[in-house]
């Protein structure tokens, strides 16, 4: 590997920083798209069950909106409600909809960066390639009515187009997991709507008529 890199010369470089960034990515991702730390199965029923005759304490929202990635959306209705006692059905929504933005957003967080990896890898390998077949063909000394070396120009093309590989081996496990991640993201934002849609109806008992 060592050989290739130094055969491959400095082109090679850029692309083995986005390799590392890339690597990086990915396992922060796995680590924080992780269901249990976005959206458990459970957590709607548990906050329906707590609060099926009462709002609870401030400390018992914390706790929630310290639960996980929907445990914040769900905090944020349920203190909109006890900040105001005679809130509307669509200011209620309004505060779902404004904590579900501020969530997705944060689940989106260093997918732009991925996705500009997969798109950059490919080109950069090629802007590589192009470099070495400069100094391939620039270092051809002519001989009497002929060229160079044909062995060692086709050695030397082989030698290019390690960045162009280099390039696709990052471009395409950055393509891939940056499709997974998206479909990941919409996925929870689907299931952070379907419980807002829950929780607003069921909290919407506690507001103060008249």
């Amino acid at each position: 590997m060592l050989s290739i890199i130094q055969a491959a010369g400095w082109p090679i470089w850029p692309l083995i920083l986005c390799s590392i960034v890339a690597l990086a990515l990915v396992i922060e991702r796995l680590w924080h798209l992780r269901p249990s730390a976005v959206a458990p199965e459970t957590l709607v029923d548990e906050v329906v069950g707590v609060t099926r005759s009462s709002l609870p304490p401030a400390d018992v929202v914390n706790k929630l909106a310290d639960n996980s990635v929907m445990g914040s959306v769900l905090a944020a209705g349920v203190r909109s409600v006890v900040a105001e006692p005679r809130i509307t059905e669509e200011a209620l929504r309004q505060s779902f909809e404004n904590a579900g933005r501020i969530a997705v957003h944060r689940l989106e967080r260093y997918l732009n960066t991925l996705g500009t990896i997969a798109s950059a890898a490919p080109l950069l390998g090629l802007m590589g390639t192009v470099i070495g077949m400069i100094e391939i063909f620039g270092s051809q000394a002519p001989t009497a009515g002929a060229g160079g070396n044909p062995a060692q120009l086709a050695h030397g093309i082989s030698i290019a187009l390690y960045n162009t590989a280099f390039g696709l081996m990052i471009a395409i496990p950055a393509l891939m997991f940056y499709r997974y991640f998206r479909g990941r993201v919409d996925e929870f934002q689907l299931a952070m709507e379907m419980a807002a849609e829950r929780m607003v109806p069921h909290l919407m008992r506690f507001v103060v008529r008249g």
